[in-house]
C-alpha cells in the first residue's frame, strides 16, 4: 500500500482543531497531534529536554520534568526564545510522525499542527491543508475557559500566531467550528472528497 494521504489540520488557538481531529478519529481516520506528541517527547527524549534547558533556563525543569506553565510564560513573551524552542522540538516531532505514519494501514491520516502554515518544512509534510476556524470572540472564550487564562494572556498568544486571513489564503479546505454549523456533515463531505483522490 502506498503511504496514506496526509491532511494537515491547522488553525489558531481555540479554533477547535483537537475537537475536529477527535471527530475524524471517531469516523475511522487516524490522527497525529503534534502539540500532544511534542509534550510527550519533552518527557521521553532527554536530549530534547537538555536543549530546552539551554534555551529557557534550568528552572523550567522541576524534579526532572518540564514545568510547562513556566516555559509557556517565557516563550509566549519572547519571540526569539519561541523560535529557538521550535527549532529544537520540530525535528524530534517530524521523526516521531514518520515512525507513526509507517505504522498506519489506511488511505487517509490527519496531521494536526497549530503552526503548520508558519513553517515550510511542516507544510511540506501535508498533501492538503484543512483550516479549522471560529469567530475570534468564541476562540478567546474557549481558551480562557479551557486553560484558565486571562483575556490578555490569550490575546498575547494569538498575536504570536499567523492571522486568520493569511491562513485562509493557504488552506485547501476550511471547516467552521461555530455555534451554527454542524461539524460531522462537514467532515463526512471532506472525507468523501479525499477518498476519491
Amino acid at each position: 500500500m502506498d503511504r496514506p494521504v496526509i491532511i494537515g489540520c491547522t488553525g489558531g488557538i481555540g479554533s477547535g482543531k483537537t475537537y475536529v481531529v477527535n471527530a475524524f478519529k471517531g469516523l475511522g481516520v487516524p490522527g497525529y497531534d503534534c502539540d500532544s506528541r511534542a509534550k510527550e517527547l519533552y518527557d521521553e527524549d532527554s536530549e530534547l529536554l537538555a536543549e530546552v534547558v539551554q534555551i529557557a533556563g534550568e528552572d523550567v525543569v522541576v524534579d526532572g520534568r518540564l514545568d510547562r506553565k513556566r516555559l509557556a510564560g517565557r516563550i509566549f513573551s519572547d519571540r526569539d526564545m519561541l523560535v529557538r524552542l521550535e527549532n529544537a522540538v520540530h525535528p524530534a516531532v517530524i521523526r516521531d510522525f514518520c515512525r507513526w505514519l509507517d505504522e498506519q494501514n489506511t488511505k487517509l491520516v490527519i496531521f494536526e499542527s497549530a503552526i503548520l502554515l508558519d513553517k515550510p518544512y511542516l507544510r511540506d509534510i501535508a498533501d492538503y491543508v484543512l483550516l479549522v476556524t471560529a469567530p475570534r470572540e468564541l476562540r478567546i472564550g474557549r481558551v480562557m475557559a479551557r486553560d484558565g487564562l486571562t483575556r490578555d494572556a490569550v490575546e498575547k498568544r494569538m498575536a504570536n500566531q499567523m492571522s486568520e486571513e493569511e491562513r485562509r489564503k493557504m488552506a485547501d479546505y476550511i471547516l467552521e467550528t461555530n455555534d451554527r454549523d454542524a461539524i460531522i456533515p462537514q467532515l463526512l463531505a471532506i472525507i468523501q472528497k479525499w477518498q476519491q483522490i
